[in-house]
């Protein structure tokens, strides 16, 4: 029986040179997992690959907002924003408990970018287009008003607020959990698998690529007949190794994130807010932190880590003081940092954010199809765009008859009648799930996570290792992440199936070298192995956090 695991993916490794596969998608993120979720609801026989972990590039990298791109209004792209406000409530209807509301507030100040009357417009505007429902339509706030919700804001020239619903995410965790719905769908999902270069039919059509396991790197030869390069900022690395280089041009633009304790920023609303520059940013308080961000600066340099600069964290820090005085906080009050890479279509005389968020999709004379653009939002509009073309050029007679139906389909863990039932599931079931052993804490935590998921995760309470000391409820979630989320290294564990590298950092140093010594034992590493990743988990701590000392290598 397949498993979406460690053994799993060994199993599919030595079977993937005897399958003809119908399409092949390279590229683990958002985009690539969305698509092979439509490609496998459509009966496409379907393999995706990605040289690191799934989600590990941009798709883990975002504010982590499921948005309907009031920005975007600013920019008159009024078809994106009515597209992507549909797209946010489908989302949140399929995912729930990666998906959550979030009232956001749009301060409006004497001289700033939004007026009391353009902004009330704008959000009316924004909730038609979106077709936002009627309990989570925009309200237009006094100062006063704006001042009970969030203390914290600049008194100064304050007017009033627009008050609007966007929705938090966890982008990782939705990357996982449409993987996990693909894989359930049949599709064969491969991480640390690396595209090398392609195969052509004695038409010039590409019909194949050459891969390589980073592990073992040990190379394979997998046959399709549709390549989709779906790889976000490498799209153009993936473009330079096919016979034909054309396609559009990227313009990569990095996007900063930093984490501050509730206790320095103690913030209890989400706002959206003016910098001094001009540009908007968000505060968005999460499980006893404050985030901020993003910066949007032109970017050149390492795609898989990207540098956050003093320069980056302190643009941030100004962009706080300015809308939030009272906030003392220097770079020291930094707890961890992300730093994204967005890739934009370039647009000749448009800086970083004036540039469109658009997708655009194109295929070279050798048959490669490459999507680029899009957001977070779009990811299965994308999917059906790419898959509907893929389709109809592999079943040009079937094509009326199977249209994609990823609207309607629950993701992993989302399996709720409504959204709504999803907040009385982690109430009428955190007592049961308190039974194996764990804290009410622990047990919430698990249910908020995991959502239906949860059996699944309890259920290995009777096959954990006994070897560590880890409580109860990591034990839980590790082994869950590695036997049924194909968690491959510790930093796959504490990034991306938590991402507490990123909000509770303190926690993945405390708990670190026990989750490595269980990963070791249950998947049978060598202490070269063991070390290995040690060293890389350390590193990922050293660029969230920066602490003194440099991991060396």
């Amino acid at each position: 029986m397949k498993s979406f695991s460690y053994n799993g993916r060994q199993e599919l490794l030595g079977r993937i040179e005897n399958e003809q596969y119908d399409v092949i998608i390279i590229g683990g993120g958002i985009t690539g997992t969305g698509i092979a979720l439509d490609c496998s609801m459509r009966g496409l026989n379907t393999l995706l690959i990605e040289m690191q972990d799934f989600a590990a590039g941009t798709s883990s990298r975002s504010t982590k907002l499921v948005h309907g791109g009031l920005r975007y209004l600013k920019q008159f792209e009024v078809g994106m924003v009515a597209e992507v406000g549909k797209e946010r409530e489908i989302v949140y209807r399929n995912a729930p408990h990666v998906t959550h509301p979030e009232w956001m507030l749009l301060p409006i100040y004497r001289k700033g970018t939004f007026g009391k009357y353009s902004t009330s417009l704008g959000l009316k505007v924004y909730d038609f287009l979106a077709g936002v429902k009627k309990k989570e339509r925009r309200k237009m706030l006094t100062d006063k008003e704006a001042l009970q919700r969030e203390p914290l804001l600049n008194k100064k020239g304050l007017l009033g607020a627009g008050y609007y619903v966007e929705y938090r995410t966890d982008d990782a965790r939705l990357t996982i959990e449409v993987a996990k719905t693909a894989f359930m769908n049949g599709v064969d999902l491969l991480n640390y698998v690396k595209a090398e270069s392609f195969t052509y039919d004695t038409n010039g059509k590409i019909s194949g690529v050459y891969c390589k396991d980073t592990f073992t790197e040990r190379r394979y030869h997998v046959s399709g007949k549709k390549i989709i390069n779906a790889t976000g900022p490498w799209v153009e690395n993936v473009i330079r190794k096919d016979r034909t280089i054309e396609g559009k041009s990227l313009f990569h633009s990095k996007g900063v994130h930093i984490v501050i304790d509730s206790s320095k920023f103690p913030l209890k609303q989400a706002v959206y807010f003016d910098t001094p520059d001009g540009r908007m940013v968000f505060a968005i308080p999460r499980n006893g932190k404050t985030y901020v961000g993003t910066t949007d600066t032109e970017y050149h340099d390492d795609l898989i880590h990207p540098e956050i600069t003093q320069e980056d964290k302190e643009y941030l820090l100004e962009s706080i003081a300015f809308m939030f005085p009272k906030v003392q906080l220097g770079l020291e009050d930094i707890e961890s940092a992300w730093a994204g890479v967005r890739p934009l279509i370039r647009e000749e005389g448009k800086g970083p954010s004036e540039i469109s968020r658009k997708d655009e999709i194109w295929t070279s004379e050798t048959g490669l199809i490459t999507i680029a653009g899009g957001k977070l939002t779009g990811y299965r509009k994308m999917a059906e765009t790419v898959t509907n073309m893929v389709y109809q050029q592999l079943r040009p007679d079937g094509m009326q008859s199977t249209k994609s139906v990823t609207k309607h389909v629950k993701l992993s863990g989302g399996n709720f009648e409504k959204p709504e039932d999803y907040s009385h599931f982690i109430h009428d079931r955190a007592e049961d799930v308190e039974k194996i052993g764990i804290s009410i804490t622990d047990a919430m935590t698990i249910l908020a996570t995991y959502g239906t998921n949860t059996d699944a995760v309890i259920r290995y309470a009777d096959k954990l290792l006994k070897e560590t000391n880890l409580p109860l409820s990591i034990k839980l979630t590790l082994h869950y992440a590695i036997e049924e989320e194909m968690a491959i290294t510790p930093s796959d564990y504490f990034i991306r199936r938590t991402g507490a590298v990123l909000f509770d950092i303190d926690w993945v140093n405390k708990w670190k070298k026990e989750v490595i010594q269980y990963m070791a034992i249950l998947m049978r590493w060598s202490d070269e192995e063991q070390e290995k990743h040690w060293i890389e988990l350390e590193r990922r701590i050293w660029e969230a956090g920066e602490s003194s000392e440099r991991p060396v290598n």
